[in-house]
């Protein structure tokens, strides 16, 4: 640090997108991190090699400089390498949230989620990418929120224990270790990033990059549980939130990024913005543009995701060191920080990628683990008459439903593109329906699929049963804001029709509860199913029986959203299914 200039130091505090990045502005600005945002990437179902090829050449540029500092790419990797074609998704963590109270063999997951962490390493380090911003430890306490599928649970204790995706991602930290200090075990392992500090899951009505409103004892026992698990674990970075506590700004917030953060929890890794973090604290956005990044950059922050508009942030904080708004030793603790998580991570000796783990991408092994994670995660809310687990033989099968037959519903959000999107082309997967398909005995069972039966159709064609896959369409973030959580049309329609005609298994495909009371009579067996991600084929392996129900529900389901938010714990407590609550199932021989 003593040889650096304070150019070089501002670059080092400076994350750009990559399609603004190139060799001169790398060269030029000493620029220290690129990312992708949501849905950036080298090109339509880009291959490893070609993420590869691209981020070597952001580090060669990088390297290139006066004192070859090697820049780090981050990449969102909400669940699974999530932005990259071809890569394993796993379910959003809604779902995994469920799994927290399935035994295995050995011990009770989250071990899990600690797996599903070294999975995405390794998948996000076939592609050259060393950074990724996960895991969320939000603690979602309203379903309306957009985001709520990215929290693991309304309950603080679980979001601390699914903190152990942190030694997946990053790996173990050995003991020895000093509490705060980042840790990074290797080429094969990642920095990871705990966000989105804190408290946004508790904005009012869950409206998104809002306000919460909370006590400090409420915000620190709610909302900071798993922020202490993650540092303690060795998280090389924090995320800061959009939202406000109580009207003050988080990305301004001295008394909780400085004091509490890097005070009392004695974090030692950097603290990031999240996208335009300093633009949004004003309305409308990047007004005083540069009142904000005096106070983006003296409350704590070390590393702004700028991410477009880099020669004006440089410009505007190189002036306001210049005029000691910010003191140089502002800038020496957030270099430092940056530094000291580049050195841990390896970079210095080895900053170019390891094409030799190509391969890890959307292996048969880490696909296998996701398939794993849709079984446990899983909640069986309904069995009249043991309707569950369905017969594999001499059966007549109707699935009904758009989203049986579509990969990109049943991954959500933050896949290949930030709102996700629909259809089968986007990467690769099974569908609920083909897992179906793979499932049933092909000799004696006839399977029909029809999006949306009528009901003269349904009356006519004698099934014995009929599987109804419903639930909400892809979004993220503020997009995915809902006041009224019903499912969309023609999904009520249908389930009241089929389910009327025919003996019928619901499944739920959705980032939180969905208004599910009115239709209830009906159906016989009701599973959330969340949003499984790419292995389809772990829905099929429980409906079937050839795995039990398992999951919990991690978070409350309402009657109606007119009692929300409605928490665990609330002294007004009358969920339709509470926190915890899910049916099991034994394991059926093949010939029931």
């Amino acid at each position: 640090m003593n040889r650096m200039t304070l150019q070089e130091k501002i670059g080092q505090m400076v994350q750009i997108e990559r399609t603004v990045a190139s060799p001169q502005v790398m060269k030029n600005y000493f620029i220290g991190s690129v990312l992708s945002g949501g849905g950036s990437s080298p090109g339509v179902n880009a291959s490893a090699q070609e993420w590869i090829k691209m981020v070597n050449q952001f580090q060669r540029d990088a390297l290139s400089t006066r004192l070859g500092i090697p820049m780090i790419y981050g990449i969102d990797s909400v669940h699974g390498h999530s932005t990259v074609y071809n890569a394993t998704i796993f379910p959003h963590n809604i779902g995994l949230g469920a799994t927290r109270q399935v035994s295995t063999s050995f011990d009770r997951d989250p071990e899990l989620v600690k797996r599903i962490g070294a999975a995405t390493a390794l998948e996000a380090r076939a592609t050259g990418i060393p950074y990724l911003f996960a895991p969320c430890v939000a603690v979602c306490r309203d379903p309306r929120w957009g985001r709520c599928y990215e929290s693991y649970s309304e309950d603080p204790e679980v979001v601390s224990s699914m903190t152990e995706i942190v030694t997946g991602l990053q790996g173990d930290i050995p003991s020895t270790s000093p509490k705060g200090v980042p840790y990074v075990g290797g080429k094969t392992k990642v920095a990871a990033c705990a966000k989105h500090y804190v408290g946004d899951g508790g904005t009012v009505n869950g409206i998104n990059e809002n306000n919460t409103i909370l006590s400090r004892h409420g915000l620190l026992s709610i909302h900071m549980p798993g922020y202490s698990a993650s540092i303690i674990k060795g998280v090389s970075t924090v995320m800061v939130s959009y939202s406000s506590w109580n009207g003050d700004k988080m990305h301004g917030n001295r008394d909780l990024i400085t004091g509490f953060l890097k005070g009392t929890l004695r974090f030692r890794g950097f603290v990031i913005t999240d996208w335009e973090g300093l633009d949004r604290m004003t309305s409308p956005r990047h007004a005083n543009y540069s009142n904000s990044i005096l106070r983006g950059i003296n409350a704590g922050i070390d590393m702004i995701m700028v991410p477009m508009k880099y020669k004006e942030f440089i410009d505007d904080l190189n002036q306001l060191v210049t005029n000691h708004e910010i003191p140089m030793s502002r800038i020496d603790d957030a270099v430092r920080r940056v530094l000291r998580v580049k050195f841990t991570m390896g970079l210095f000796e080895n900053p170019l990628a390891d094409e030799t783990l190509v391969n890890h991408l959307g292996s048969h092994e880490h696909r296998e683990l996701a398939r794993e994670a849709v079984r446990k995660s899983l909640v069986l809310l309904k069995n009249t008459n043991s309707m569950l687990p369905l017969p594999k033989k001499g059966s007549k099968i109707l699935v009904a439903g758009a989203h049986a037959d579509n990969l990109g519903y049943q991954c959500g959000g933050w896949t290949i593109q930030w709102q996700g999107q629909s259809g089968n082309n986007a990467t690769v997967g099974t569908t609920i329906m083909d897992a179906i398909m793979n499932t049933v005995d092909k000799q004696s069972s006839q399977v029909v699929y029809q999006e949306n039966p009528d009901t003269k159709y349904l009356q006519s064609e004698g099934f014995s049963y009929a599987i109804v896959v419903v639930g909400e369409l892809p979004y993220a973030e503020t997009e995915g804001n809902n006041m009224n959580l019903t499912i969309p049309e023609p999904g009520p329609t249908m389930i009241k029709n089929v389910c009327r005609a025919v003996k019928c298994v619901v499944v739920v495909v959705s980032g939180r509860p969905v208004v599910i009371e009115p239709y209830l009579k009906w159906i016989d067996g009701l599973v959330a199913a969340w949003l499984p991600g790419t292995e389809g084929q772990g829905v099929a392996d429980v409906l079937f029986g050839n795995y039990g129900f398992s999951g919990k529900l991690s978070r409350t389901w309402f009657r109606s959203v007119d009692q929300l938010p409605m928490n665990v714990g609330d002294e007004h407590y009358d969920p339709l299914f509470p926190f915890g609550f899910g049916l099991t199932t034994e394991p059926t021989d093949d010939s029931n």
